[in-house]
């Protein structure tokens, strides 16, 4: 049976550019299920950032309905939008985004500020956290005395803190080598396995096809969907 976390229908994102209208998306109908694994693919300018940026309400679309995980937020306020993200969104980003004067357990602690937690438990759910994306023993380094792979760790503990419906991954591999790289996707694999819903969105082929499902856009529309 069929259980969508996401969906599309319709969804157009128009950009003014002087006299000009510019389509990043065009009338993009989509649903992805709870509980799935899936990459975005396309060359630059073809829409996947756009979309993934609806996904992660960071941005609106111009026209067109998004329903996640049951509720309808393509007309939401920037307020109810960030209120959404923070429960239930997890971002990892290509270059970590984490605060360097900071520890690692308290760079994974710091969406738990915003959702209202006291300061013991923060800590508490972090460490857990952390220790789940194997950096048990780094908790307490600040970003300059981890590793790239290490840090994007953390970014991924960080992201997992909320227990986020869906877990949005944009270009994570991107600043890595390529050991590195398939260690962090072999801990999306992990994650996957215990029911994460994952969106991935990537230009590399070979990490694209960690994925279970990819669809590839192009000039803001879905060229394909392969399962």
């Amino acid at each position: 049976m069929s259980n969508p976390i996401i969906q599309l229908r319709e969804i157009s994102k128009l950009y003014k550019m002087g006299q000009e209208l510019i389509y990043a998306l065009r009338s993009i109908t989509l649903d992805v299920e709870k509980g799935t694994y899936v990459a975005f693919m396309g060359p630059s300018g073809s829409g996947k950032s756009t979309l993934m940026n609806i996904l992660g309400c960071l941005d609106s679309p111009t026209s067109g309905e998004y329903v996640l995980n049951g509720v309808n937020v393509s007309k939401m306020s920037d307020t109810q939008l960030a209120r959404i993200r923070n429960k239930e969104i997890g971002f990892v980003f290509q270059t970590f985004n984490l605060l360097p004067r900071i520890t690692a357990l308290e760079n994974v602690a710091l969406p738990l500020v915003y959702a209202g937690y006291s300061p013991r438990e923060r800590i508490k759910i972090a460490a857990q956290k952390l220790e789940s994306v194997g950096l048990k023993e780094r908790m307490k380094h600040k970003p300059n005395e981890l590793s790239g792979g290490q840090r994007q760790r953390v970014a991924i503990a960080r992201a997992l803190v909320n227990n986020p419906s869906i877990l949005l991954a944009d270009e994570p591999t991107g600043n890595l080598d390529t050991k590195t790289s398939y260690e962090i996707m072999q801990l999306f694999d992990d994650l996957h396995s215990k029911g994460h819903t994952i969106i991935l969105v990537t230009h590399e082929e070979d990490i694209a096809h960690y994925a279970h499902r990819i669809i590839r856009l192009r000039d803001g529309s879905i060229e394909s969907d392969e399962r």
